[in-house]
């Protein structure tokens, strides 16, 4: 009840601060809670597309009755909404990512007496409403309003505060990040300066890096300071008296550094005053982290700054316009496209500076440069919706893989803030520069990108960063199991997918043997496969299978050995780029349909991850059978999105569980990355308009459009493009961005 009263109350109320509210109004389409619990880890917090800067209510911390923190679970967003304590916005978050990070820089306001112990000064909230760009709540401890809004590299919150005397604190120590260190500096009565450090994504605890920040208010506070909380010493140490023990600093007005750090400011307040605080960051430095503020923010204020932000997702969300379908169909697409348009962030401050990859380097772009590369997840659709709808992004995107290649000597496997993370598995770099310049993007350095990726092909284990394995997956054809745990099976079927891409782009390039190479290594996935199970297996350097097997082990995240995050099932299909050898190893059509169908009968299928997301495709190969495509999709659409809180199936993986509602809703879908096909299904929409870019696209626009008799129908009846009659359903990049107008008829019967 609650997520539909979330739901209910966005879409009445739309939006706030008196923006204009209309119709015709894309953003007012995006429900910002979709996601935010069912550990979608998605959030509502305020942010532009592609934004540095994103000011998030954050939830996960402390509570009324003391008896949770942020690591009682795990929890890798800032908010969720089932919880009901409020203790800051954050500034600069991740959204839709597995491990926790980021998410600090807590500004909290509060009324009475100076609190400074978070376990304590945070408040319950309700009157919660988000839009793209913009989020407000109601403290209930406080009679606080408070409202959040942002610019590319900037935030701006606005407190309307009761009568009497109110704070408003700036929390250094905690957030979502393992690291508690900061420095702060007064620069007068109004403004402190200061960097804190965050990192240590996914266990790597040399990933961190330095956030530095502006901060300040609009009023002369009566008085301000300093604190310092002592942190309790242990993980499971309680918070006892000395352990949350508070100092603090009134009349020291230089710098202080340390853990657990904080600035507070006391005013006398009006009844329904406003008091707005600015939040300028950079990566770089203090001096552009300032600049970045005075040039974002200028004289604006709330209102303002708000509507500039929501004029953004409008332009941006209005390159995909969608007619016919249901107001929760239009709310789950646009609301997807507004989670997609999320990561990756820019990087560069006003000035061009950013951090260059893995070193002490600041330098400087012309363009945009970008981080957060999630790259095994998103290689897979993000980038290839990218491409199609917003060129002139994915080829900065791809520019800015090779630079990182330059400063650093390898592509990113899961970049962050200039640093390497290596989480996950596979060289996911490869397949989507292949897939962009297979598409036409091709406006880089074409013999440094094929050097970059031959060189994590090729290099020997004990040097190769990409493929710290390839001593044994060059050697035998395949990565034995060497550990009971060590990902084995999924390190190299994402090594075959990569040799693929790489053997497509060294054919365009006329690099024959090259070309001959890396497609004899992408068929080594045979190595795997099992007769006796009839799924991929685990195997030992002697070449003999790992025993004993469990095919299903490994479902929830169940700890199994050879396979990362799934099973046997969710992996066995996982040869996208050789769907018609796998049926031959599976001894032919028949048995490779029953057997796919099959993961589907028995929920072997997740949804909820990225190596099987595109099983529901493979029936399109093979002539008679791409109605189970076709009804697969509608049923996975209709059981796993929706308009409520828990309306995407697990973590989004900053937007490719979106990029996969909105491909499918649109009718088409990249099964196979590296490769510039998509295989058709059933539109959603009576009516899809893609505006293309005419710097990369000779067309202006791509129309796809549905005819049915009744909202139910899904099964494809006929197709034309281009005013010819289309009679299969497998169609080339090319084909589909210069045909014009697809067309589809669409019956309630199978053909």
């Amino acid at each position: 009840m609650k997520k539909m009263l979330f739901s209910l109350l966005f879409l009445s109320l739309g939006l706030s601060v008196g923006a204009q509210n209309s119709q015709n109004n894309l953003v007012d389409y995006v429900n910002p809670f979709i996601g935010t619990t069912n550990f979608g880890t998605t959030n509502p917090g305020a942010v532009t597309p592609n934004g540095m800067m994103s000011v998030v209510p954050f939830n996960v911390m402390g509570s009324e009755d003391n008896k949770y923190d942020k690591d009682s679970r795990w929890w890798s967003t800032p908010y969720e909404n089932t919880n009901t304590y409020f203790t800051g916005f954050a500034h600069v978050s991740l959204s839709g990512v597995g491990c926790p990070d980021l998410g600090s820089l807590l500004l909290m306001p509060t009324t009475g007496e100076l609190n400074l112990d978070y376990i304590q000064y945070g408040s319950k909230y309700k009157s919660e409403v988000a839009s793209p760009g913009y989020y407000s709540n109601f403290l209930t401890k406080y009679g606080i309003k408070t409202e959040v809004t942002a610019t590319p590299r900037t935030g701006l919150s606005r407190f309307t505060f009761p009568k009497g005397e109110s704070n408003i604190l700036l929390n250094l120590g905690e957030g979502l990040t393992n690291e508690s260190a900061a420095m702060v500096k007064r620069v007068n009565e109004r403004e402190y300066e200061g960097m804190k450090l965050l990192g240590t994504f996914c266990y790597n605890s040399q990933a961190v890096f330095p956030i530095y920040f502006v901060m300040r208010v609009s009023k002369v506070p009566k008085e301000t300071g300093y604190w310092k909380q002592q942190r309790p010493m242990g993980a499971e140490a309680e918070w006892d008296a000395d352990a949350g023990k508070i100092k603090r600093y009134v009349k020291y007005a230089k710098e202080i550094a340390g853990d657990d750090i904080g600035v507070y400011f006391t005013f006398d307040t009006q009844a329904d005053e406003q008091i707005e605080v600015q939040m300028g960051v950079s990566f770089v430095s203090i001096e552009n982290a300032r600049e970045n503020l005075e040039v974002e923010q200028k004289d604006n204020h709330f209102a303002q700054i708000h509507q500039q932000a929501r004029n953004s997702w409008e332009s941006d969300l209005s390159r995909i316009l969608v007619e016919g379908g249901t107001q929760e169909q239009k709310t789950i697409f646009y609301t997807a496209l507004y989670h997609l348009l999320i990561h990756p962030n820019i990087l560069q401050d006003v000035n061009g500076q950013y951090p260059a990859m893995e070193s002490e380097q600041i330098l400087t772009t012309t363009g945009n440069r970008y981080t957060v590369f999630s790259l095994w997840d998103t290689y897979r659709n993000v980038h290839q919706l990218l491409t199609l709808v917003y060129p002139e992004r994915q080829m900065e995107m791809v520019q800015t893989m090779l630079n990182m290649y330059r400063e650093h000597g390898w592509l990113p496997k899961w970049e962050l803030y200039g640093r390497e993370t290596l989480t996950m598995e596979g060289d996911p770099s490869i397949p989507v520069i292949v897939d962009s310049w297979m598409k036409g993007l091709r406006d880089f350095d074409v013999e440094l990108a094929y050097q970059a990726m031959y060189k994590s092909a090729t290099a020997p284990g004990a040097r190769n960063l990409m493929r710290p394995d390839n001593d044994d997956y060059l050697n035998l054809g395949y990565v034995p199991l060497r550990e009971e745990f060590d990902n084995s099976v999924s390190h190299a079927l994402e090594y075959y997918i990569a040799d693929y891409a790489l053997s497509e782009f060294a054919k365009a390039l006329g690099k024959k043997e090259d070309a001959k190479m890396f497609y004899n290594r992408s068929l080594n996935y045979k190595n795997y496969y099992s007769k006796e199970f009839g799924t991929f297996r685990p195997r030992l350097e002697d070449g003999s299978f790992y025993s004993p097997f469990n095919p299903l082990q490994g479902a929830d995240f169940e700890p199994n050995p050879g396979f990362h995050e799934g099973n046997a099932w969710n992996y066995t299909f996982y040869v996208p780029h050789d769907v018609y050898g796998l049926a031959k190893l599976m001894d032919g059509k028949k048995k490779f349909i029953e057997k796919l169908q099959m993961v589907f009968d028995k929920d072997y299928y997740d949804p909820a991850n990225e190596p099987d997301i595109a099983y529901p495709y493979l029936f399109s190969y093979f002539k008679g059978e791409e109605w189970r495509t076709q009804y697969e999709i509608n049923r996975l659409l209709n059981k796993y999105y929706s308009i409520e809180t828990d309306g995407i199936p697990g973590n989004d993986d900053t937007g490719t569980l979106s990029a996969w509602a909105i491909f499918n809703m649109m009718g088409f879908y990249p099964d196979c990355p590296g490769l510039p096909e998509y295989t058709l299904t059933t539109p959603t929409f009576d009516k899809v308009t893609i505006k293309l870019d005419p710097k990369w696209y000779q067309a202006s626009e791509l129309i796809i459009e549905t005819k049915r008799e009744k909202p139910e129908d899904i099964y494809i009846d006929k197709m034309e493009l281009g005013g010819k009659k289309l009679d299969k359903y497998r169609i080339s990049h090319d084909e589909l961005v210069h045909g014009g107008r697809l067309q589809f008829e669409v019956k309630d019967k199978k053909k």
